[in-house]
């Protein structure tokens, strides 16, 4: 069984007392983030993945990539390669079954105890699939369904491209509700995926402390590989992810922290190699917002390691 740190429990403690309806109804309101596309970070995310050799990928929408430059709070910057291609992604949407969670927990209709914070905590950075299956049927299939389409949150768009979405447990049950646009079970678009995350990072998400505590569930992965396994190279960042992977799908999320930048990426790959890719495309992507002048040097290093291992 997984030891829950004390910090968690002191955050439940804290959650219990806390008039969190009062702290929900104080969030702003949902940031266009698509009005921030940058042309520089566009053109560096386009070198990066022609220097990977990935364009075909890109071209036959085998590979989605979103980049968010999220240090300034006020002005993101945003690049995108079929960010609002729906695609099967695996495991990465039980970062919406979290959200889910947490969303019910701040209304006060989900208790959060040593057990469920146990069950979050394996659910993430484990990707186990029992405790998403038992989150989720916390939450509600149809329940996560209302809170990624409302307005608050907005992170799945049936009138235009989708975004995330959970229809079913992680298990051989059946679908309960696919999604409307391209009938998957776990999907998301690289965009509302990058969405979720940008608004995790400035703190307009959830309510001040169901942030910290996602944060916190988020962070240290215990499976290092995609974005984890690229960004070894990159000494010093803190990572906040939820990876996906099924047969030829490859996914990966992260709210990276390095020298002094907040960085958002997303990939999702229908690949066999996509998790290789991913892992070779971490550390460039990285770079076009901590370092833009090294990412070239980057790159060229990042083309001799040696991806043994990477899944």
């Amino acid at each position: 069984m997984t030891r829950f740190p004390l910090f968690f429990v002191r955050i439940a403690f804290a959650l219990g007392v806390a008039s969190l309806a009062a702290a929900s109804a104080a969030q702003p309101g949902v940031a266009d983030l698509r009005a921030a596309q940058d042309v520089s970070l566009q053109a560096g995310l386009q070198a990066v993945v022609r220097d990977a050799h990935l364009e075909q990928a890109v071209e036959q929408g085998r590979l989605a990539l979103a980049l968010v430059d999220a240090t300034d709070p006020t002005a993101p910057r945003l690049a995108m390669l079929n960010g609002d291609r729906m695609m099967y992604a695996a495991s990465m949407p039980k970062v919406a079954i979290l959200l889910g969670a947490l969303a019910e927990a701040e209304a006060g209709r989900l208790p959060i105890t040593a057990g469920t914070l146990a069950a979050m905590n394996n659910m993430i950075r484990f990707s186990s699939n029992d405790d998403a299956t038992r989150m989720l049927r916390l939450v509600g299939v149809d329940r996560l369904a209302e809170i990624l389409q409302s307005p608050r949150f907005a992170l799945y768009d049936r009138a235009n491209s989708g975004g995330l979405w959970v229809g079913k447990g992680y298990g051989p049950d059946p679908a309960i509700r696919r999604d409307p646009l391209q009938n998957l079970s776990h999907g998301a678009t690289a965009f509302q995926t990058a969405r979720l995350y940008w608004l995790l990072a400035n703190d307009r998400l959830l309510s001040p402390q169901m942030n910290v505590l996602m944060k916190q569930v988020l962070s240290n992965p215990g499976i290092q590989h995609k974005f984890v396994k690229g960004l070894e190279s990159r000494p010093g960042a803190a990572v906040f992810r939820k990876s996906g992977t099924w047969k030829n799908f490859h996914a990966d999320s992260a709210l990276v922290e390095s020298g002094g930048k907040r960085i958002v990426m997303v990939g999702i790959a229908d690949h066999p190699d996509g998790g290789e890719w991913l892992a070779r495309l971490a550390g460039p992507m990285h770079d076009l917002v901590v370092a833009p002048g090294a990412t070239t040097v980057a790159r060229r290093a990042d083309r001799h390691t040696d991806p043994a291992g990477v899944q």
